[in-house]
């Protein structure tokens, strides 16, 4: 049965090993001039490995700045964040960039993909980041984009593909460092609803197949009742 609302506590440190993310009285705010303007305000939740979860709310109420935390993408002015089983505070910029290229993988709304690159190269470029070889990158490029269907489009730039089949090689892109956390921040937004339902359905089918978490901020409300478990951002809280 699917869960509805937030964890009322995340798991202590010593249980952390089921868990791909937890989130303990985590705040943020905005530095306005010499002012602050809070956004997220002690949140507590958790990801465990291989389930979907769903972030709904109000536009503007933080969703994507708690993507981008669980993401590594920034830091929390305060509280802690584990990932798996390490607390992230510990870590220095550096080590904090290796595991977020190890852990997650990013889908956004705008697909983000460079424009003078080919299909092909948007997905190996993420590879030689890591220090993958190249005749490696190049393989698992090829089986990434045949499992989205475009395989027949590796040679093709961002311009010449319709928006979902961009989409589609964003999801290709981040799959490529098999990451424990598919993150996916309003991957439809800019798609019709037949195209929507379409890349709705890969990125299950892709996280199933790899057993990674599904993490997937959305306003969409079919969307989140896909999901596993929906939490709800209100007011800089999750709320039941």
């Amino acid at each position: 049965m699917k869960e509805q609302g937030p964890l009322s506590k995340a798991p202590k440190p010593a249980s952390l090993l089921p868990y791909a993310c937890v989130f303990r009285d985590v705040s943020y705010h905005y530095l306005i001039g010499r002012g602050r303007v809070p956004v997220l305000k002690k949140v507590n939740f958790f990801i465990k490995n291989g389930e979907s979860v769903a972030l709904t709310g109000d536009s503007g109420a933080g969703k994507s700045t708690l993507l981008h935390l669980v993401g590594l993408l920034d830091v929390p002015f305060s509280g802690d964040v584990f990932i798996e089983d390490r607390d992230v505070s510990t870590l220095s910029d550096y080590q904090r960039t290796l595991l977020r290229r190890r852990h997650f993988g990013f889908v956004f709304q705008f697909h983000h993909l460079l424009p003078e690159l080919s299909a092909e190269e948007n997905v190996i470029l993420p590879q030689l980041l890591a220090h993958t070889p190249l005749h490696e990158a190049r393989i698992r490029a090829h089986e990434l984009l045949k499992r989205v269907a475009l395989g027949h489009r590796l040679q093709h730039k961002p311009s010449e593909l319709s928006g979902g089949e961009q989409q589609r090689v964003s999801i290709a892109r981040a799959l490529a460092n098999y990451p424990k956390v598919l993150l996916a921040d309003e991957p439809t937004g800019s798609l019709d609803e037949k195209t929507s339902q379409s890349i709705v359905s890969l990125i299950h089918q892709v996280a199933e197949e790899n057993k990674m978490a599904l993490f997937i901020v959305t306003h969409n409300q079919d969307i989140a009742r896909q999901q596993m478990r929906t939490l709800v951002l209100t007011q800089g809280r999750i709320q039941a």
